[in-house]
């Protein structure tokens, strides 16, 4: 029985590889597509997929003629993401390099109390989240949303830079003590350049997280607070679901998102493979 040459096989595996590609991606294409219909042909069952193209959708998300502006929303989430983004990088690196190259007593015990924080659902945390910020006058505070995804994305960030900074050599960081370097030099001049590909990738999935939380966005903010996830549920309203005017808000919504995993693919490869079991 003859074996499959190896250019078919690799081959088969390109196709699989864009066929997968693909599935996952024709939904947001379809999104693309639907959110540049006008309303009855994006309601259509089933969908127009020949209709007449508009920007009506987009022209009603950023507010042309409704006086509805999308900015302070969009501004409230990219504040938040960022700002949380930063401290959880600032906290989970000296964690991590505590937890892995200068690990400490019970390291493993510290590391399951991390992943215990995620076992309870967030809905159970709403009520006394409420009232904490309640009481301390905090609702409708984007700080509060900071703090609040810091601390719900920090126990992930630690899990991930654990594995990245235990790929660093340890000789580097010898050679480091023995010039005589401390802490604060060796965590920003030599284990951030070697793995920059891990914080990256951190940081990355931070920001994402931060920047699609809804539900404690939606219970603790309102006009000031509000963030983009909560602007986009204001599209669907009693008077019923208007799909492409809701397809286009997503679009918009979801762009942050695509340009930073864009610009961040390369670093998000390296990092995601830098903590690999070899």
């Amino acid at each position: 029985m003859t074996s499959v040459p190896r250019t078919v096989r690799r081959g088969a595996w390109g196709i699989a590889a864009w066929a997968c590609g693909l599935f996952f991606f024709l939904p947001f294409a379809w999104m693309v597509l639907t959110s540049l219909h006008a309303e009855p042909d994006a309601a259509t069952n089933p969908p127009s997929v020949g209709a007449a193209l508009t920007l009506q959708g987009y022209r009603e998300f950023f507010g042309v003629g409704t006086g509805a502006s999308p900015w302070p929303p969009l501004i409230n989430s990219l504040t938040a993401s960022v700002m949380s983004t930063v401290l959880v990088l600032a906290l989970a690196t000296p964690a991590a390099y505590a937890l892995s190259i200068k690990p400490v007593r019970k390291w493993t015990d510290v590391l399951f109390f991390f992943l215990s924080t995620k076992m309870l659902p967030a809905v159970a945390g709403l009520l006394p989240v409420y009232l904490i910020a309640k009481n301390a006058g905090m609702l409708d505070n984007i700080w509060l949303l900071v703090i609040l995804y810091t601390s719900m994305n920090l126990p992930v960030a630690v899990w991930m830079m654990r594995s990245f900074l235990a790929e660093v050599p340890v000789e580097i960081l010898e050679a480091a003590a023995i010039d005589g370097a401390g802490l604060p030099t060796v965590l920003v001049r030599i284990v951030g350049p070697v793995a920059a590909p891990g914080i990256a990738a951190t940081a990355l999935i931070s920001f994402i997280f931060s920047w699609n939380e809804l539900l404690f966005a939606r219970v603790l903010t309102g006009v000031v607070a509000g963030t983009a996830p909560v602007f986009l549920t204001g599209f669907v309203t009693s008077q019923g679901l208007f799909l492409a005017k809701v397809c286009a808000a997503a679009v918009c919504v979801s762009l942050p998102v695509l340009v930073a995993g864009f610009a961040a693919q390369d670093k998000l490869v390296q990092g995601l493979s830098l903590g690999a079991v070899k």
